[in-house]
């Protein structure tokens, strides 16, 4: 009997659907003799189960979701190279889905369970706000990568990443040892915690260094190239004055440096600039940038390391606060 269907079998056996599909699948919660019964009709008919289907349904229940909150974060890109690598250790699949800046991941993250229905998901950016307001309806283990908040706690969620407090107060120090004291910087709106949180360690640096921050000298941009160089070119109309400038990420620096250089400064003989990520290109550019580095490879293997144990042992949640590194380039020099 050529193409028989699974349903033909169970036709035939006088079986269900289920029991011919737990035979399949080696289950032991079946009686011996229906088994046996199964399997002999199989033999007869030269029934041969769709191992693709069988494939794909295993798949599935060994996928993550990777959400992605910011399109144009090329850290992003970097990293979720670094997640697929450490999800595939573990004998894990990920699906990437991107959002914009502005949307809101848990809202995305609820639309994503009812439809894939994947073993775990990592965020990867996110709102400290919308976490608050909506992650209690996530059911599924959950990492928040490289941000970690101490105003979230749930029992599902765990935390990897840098300190970015300390990291940008870090950053602002280096520039101040370097000698400079009209220091701007670049980054997001106090509505993103990574940003709010850089800005103030950018602060605690100057008040240890007996600085006051100045409101004048803060330029509002989104971690993209145009946004940067748009903020930059508003701070220089408004005849802002500064020797050095603190970016919230490479790509904000890169973005500030082309509106540096279009109107006629040179980096870093006329302003310094610092970066924070770490991104490979930072290293390529010109002139190679002075930056904060994130351990990338780290943050994506602790990650995956507690979803997986999430998932598979019902470990808890945790917490982990990892060490960046600055790396010293050619985009800063003393004063």
């Amino acid at each position: 009997m050529p193409n028989m269907t699974i349903k033909d079998i169970a036709r035939l056996s006088g079986c269900s659907v289920s029991t011919i599909s737990r035979v399949i699948n080696d289950r032991p919660d079946v009686r011996p003799e229906t088994k046996e019964k199964v399997l002999q009709m199989m033999r007869e008919s030269g029934f041969v189960p769709n191992t693709n289907a069988r494939q794909l349904k295993i798949q599935q229940s060994r996928s993550l979701v990777f959400v992605v909150k910011g399109t144009r974060n090329l850290f992003f890109s970097d990293f979720l190279v670094q997640l697929q690598r450490a999800a595939t250790l573990y004998g894990y699949s990920g699906i990437v889905s991107y959002l914009d800046e502005n949307a809101n991941e848990i809202d995305a993250a609820q639309k994503i369970l009812r439809e894939i229905k994947p073993k775990g998901m990592i965020f990867l950016g996110g709102s400290v706000a919308n976490f608050q307001q909506g992650f209690a309806n996530i059911t599924v283990p959950a990492v928040l990568t490289t941000l970690v908040s101490d105003e979230l706690d749930f029992p599902n969620l765990s935390m990897v990443g840098v300190d970015d407090r300390a990291a940008a107060r870090t950053a602002v120090s280096h520039l101040i040892a370097q000698g400079h004291r009209k220091i701007a910087v670049l980054g997001g709106p106090t509505t993103s915690y990574p940003s709010r949180m850089r800005r103030l360690g950018a602060q605690d640096a100057m008040e240890d260094a007996g600085l006051t921050f100045d409101d004048r000298l803060y330029g509002l941009s989104n971690y993209d190239f145009e946004s940067a160089y748009h903020a930059m070119n508003s701070l220089l109309a408004r005849r802002a004055e500064f020797t050095a400038l603190f970016a919230m990420s490479d790509v904000i620096a890169f973005g500030a440096i082309r509106a540096l250089v279009s109107a006629g400064f040179r980096v870093p003989e006329d302003i310094s600039v610092i970066g924070f990520d770490g991104i490979s290109m930072s290293r390529y550019c010109v002139p190679v940038m002075t930056t904060i580095v994130q351990p990338g490879e780290q943050i994506a293997l602790q990650s995956i390391e507690l979803l997986v144990r999430q998932i598979e042992h019902g470990a808890p949640a945790q917490k982990i606060t990892l060490q960046p590194e600055l790396q010293v380039g050619e985009s800063v020099r003393a004063v």
